[in-house]
């Protein structure tokens, strides 16, 4: 793009649209778009011309806020901040929008009927670094980088870059050049603290053998340091969000992440590989995080992610002091998850025994009066009533009143890691519905649920998984990943859990075509049907693990289970 040429167009159903300066476009174009974004006002809508804007960290904001399940970062640059707009519309007619260095590109803060469409979001310098096995001679690997990695050996290491920050990497992921990610037995994550050598400008030989590990010449690794500082879009405290045809090409954390936010759409587009490159984004394409409302994500493309395609979960807090019948002190428990808001007077607590990971019943709940914020892990909450009887130090709470229900439809999902779909959502509706899961490294569908690990909680209570279809998944394990859909909520006393977490869960006219691994891994729900489904079995992968079974069930059977007489 040679120049703004051409006037943001209005239309009749824009109210106001600002006109662009015709001249050669500028190398940053941070400073204009965000001149361009703060004079929005209600009913206003920027259209961009087609073409490349880029974003530089120097130039940008500096913002401070928590950003759930990522690294915290401080003095945040942030590309283009959408702070307390109302009914605005952000139109990039196909551009691409580049980003250099560590910062964040899109945040989303406070406001409401906020549109994002047509548009990709990509860094200059992409945050994964890959190379190809070139050479496996001698016991030892050599990989090749194209240019548009940024890598450093040092002292026998390699080193990978976030804008300037060095990073040591830790991990690699394997996958075929064709796209899916290597079969492997075991963890689908290598270590990958190898000793290094620079033995040409593009080449690094590494003192592994590559053919041990099960990898051959031709595959590429992609090499991760394991750090998530920024999503790529995040949305705060935002109501009513529309997210159509946006592209996310790589990121240095999520994709989309939003939290504390309330009707979210995530309409087409999604995490699509660049030509040639393997990975995008370095965690979660979707991530909900304490939202409420109607959360839909329809016929997008997820795939190369080092994550899940979409995750929804509550935060539970860890209830650390109580001062007063009325007054405790709760913890945020995970580092990745603190300091973001997740309860506001008026709002209700769900009480949580985390041994048993058992819900205390509705008339335990109790509305919270007052909310301080002591420092970014530990919060005071005032009751309105007296704590429940034998409620104390080491219960769980979460929030009961945001409560999301879940469309996942007609959508891609293929050649990731971990799990295809992830739903902890309390107390909603989840539908998965007509999607493709293809290739996913682990399970499909998880349906998980912790008080002790992650600290990601809320009962799915209805669930709904039908017309599917699940090609090869679950060529490796990570965590919870037992069978191609996973009931697996961490229970540490199962013996003593009385009451099942999950609700019901509906599997019906799916497709499964896969080798031998299980279908369906059940623990804790009270009722599970799987009917209707059309299977084909093949030996495209060994199993896991000799012999495995089509269903697994992990303790007490629900009295409401249908199961086909496949174990035979």
């Amino acid at each position: 793009m040679k120049g703004f040429q051409g006037a943001l167009v209005g239309c009749e159903l824009v109210m106001c649209a600002f006109c662009m300066v015709a001249g050669e476009t500028p190398p940053d174009a941070g400073p204009f778009l965000r001149s361009r974004v703060a004079r929005l006002r209600s009913h206003d809508s920027i259209i961009l011309p087609k073409g490349e804007y880029h974003f530089y960290p120097d130039s940008s904001p500096k913002m401070n806020f928590f950003v759930s399940n990522h690294d915290q970062q401080k003095d945040i640059p942030v590309g283009l901040p959408l702070v307390g707009k109302k009914d605005v519309v952000l139109d990039g007619q196909g551009s691409t929008f580049i980003f250099h260095g560590k910062m964040q590109p899109v945040y989303v803060q406070g406001g409401e009927g906020i549109t994002l469409r047509h548009l990709t979001i990509r860094y200059a310098a992409p945050f994964l670094t890959e190379g190809k096995i070139v050479d496996t001679d001698g016991g030892k690997t050599t990989l090749q980088f194209a240019p548009e990695n940024r890598y450093k050996v040092d002292d026998g290491k390699i080193k990978v870059f976030c804008g300037e920050e060095e990073q040591t990497v830790r991990l690699a992921n394997a996958f075929e050049p064709e796209g899916p990610m290597v079969p492997r037995r075991g963890d689908g994550d290598l270590l990958w603290n190898y000793r290094a050598e620079q033995v040409a400008p593009d080449k690094v030989r590494f003192d592994v053998d590559a053919v041990g590990l099960g990898l051959k010449e031709g595959q590429v690794l992609v090499l991760r340091s394991g750090a998530r500082p920024h999503p790529a879009v995040m949305l705060d405290r935002v109501r009513n969000a529309t997210l159509e045809d946006v592209v996310i090409s790589d990121s240095q954390g999520m994709g989309l992440l939003a939290q504390r936010s309330e009707n979210i759409s995530f309409i087409g587009g999604g995490c699509v590989r660049v030509p040639g490159r393997s990975g995008t984004t370095s965690a979660d394409a979707t991530h909900f995080s304490n939202c409420c409302g109607e959360i839909v994500v329809r016929r997008a493309l997820f795939e190369g992610m080092m994550d899940d395609a979409i995750n929804v979960h509550s935060t539970c807090l860890l209830i650390e002091k109580v001062e007063s019948p009325t007054c405790l002190v709760a913890k945020y428990m995970h580092p990745q998850a603190i300091g973001f808001e997740l309860f506001a007077p008026g709002e209700s607590l769900q009480f949580i025994r985390p041994s048993t990971l058992e819900n205390l019943p509705p008339e335990t709940q109790r509305t919270v009066s007052k909310v301080e914020t002591i420092d970014p892990t530990h919060v005071r909450l005032t009751l309105e009533k007296a704590l429940p009887d034998g409620v104390g130090e080491g219960y769980a709470i979460e929030n009961s009143q945001w409560v999301a229900n879940v469309t996942f439809a007609d959508n891609i999902v293929r050649h990731n890691r971990a799990r295809g779909a992830l739903f902890t959502v309390t107390s909603g509706d989840v539908r998965v519905q007509g999607n493709r899961f293809e290739r996913v490294h682990g399970s499909a569908i998880l349906l998980a649920g912790d008080a002790s690990e992650w600290y990601e909680t809320g009962a799915c209570r209805r669930v709904s998984i039908v017309n599917n279809v699940f090609d090869h998944n679950l060529t490796a394990d990570y965590q919870f990943t037992e069978a191609v859909i996973s009931i697996c909520p961490s229970v540490p006393d199962m013996a003593r859990q009385k009451v099942p977490y999950h609700g019901t869960v509906v599997i019906e006219d799916n497709t499964f075509l896969t080798h031998h691994v299980p279908l369906l891994f059940l623990r804790s729900a009270s009722g599970v049907s799987f009917t209707h489904n059309n299977l084909k079995w093949d030996d495209a992968f060994p199993p896991r693990r000799e012999p495995e079974k089509p269903f697994i069930i992990d303790g007490p059977a629900p009295q409401n289970l249908q199961l086909p007489d496949y174990n035979n």
